[in-house]
């Protein structure tokens, strides 16, 4: 009986983070000029609570620290289906094939997935200060 529960039990949460809200929301990217610096977000089309919120966390940060960089044009955030033609095509062009949070200006590209997952639902202060300390150099 118990081995019986615990099975339910974990097939429900693997349904429950499965088909968590999922959209399909198709962000165009945004064609960059030079200098300017640019943020993926990489995903597949089933996507878990973690990676929704590095997504959502990852966008907040870039609008709250760099609003004003957003409103020139120098700093842009886009989300991206790997399964979808525009998020492979990209994919393809950056070297990206798997859930990615990318940092990218000119040919340098700063990944900041690991962080990303590792902050973004339990420390998200801590996720904006890795992010604000990889983008801001890259500001100036």
């Amino acid at each position: 009986m118990r081995k019986l529960f615990l099975m339910s039990l974990a097939l429900i949460t693997l349904v429950g983070i499965f088909s968590n809200g999922q959209t399909n929301q198709k962000p165009s990217p945004i064609v960059s000029k030079i200098g300017d610096v640019e943020v993926y977000y990489f995903h597949m089309t089933t996507r878990c609570v973690t990676c929704k919120t590095v997504e959502a966390e990852a966008r907040k940060n870039i609008e709250m620290l760099y609003a004003d960089q957003i409103k020139e044009g120098k700093i842009s955030f886009t989300a991206l289906n790997l399964e979808e033609a525009t998020g492979k095509s990209v994919g393809d062009k950056l070297g990206v094939n798997s859930q990615t949070l990318l940092i990218v200006k000119g040919d340098q590209k700063i990944n900041i997935t690991n962080e990303g997952f590792l902050y973004a639902v339990s420390q998200p202060q801590k996720f904006t200060e890795v992010m604000k300390s990889k983008i801001d150099p890259l500001m100036k």
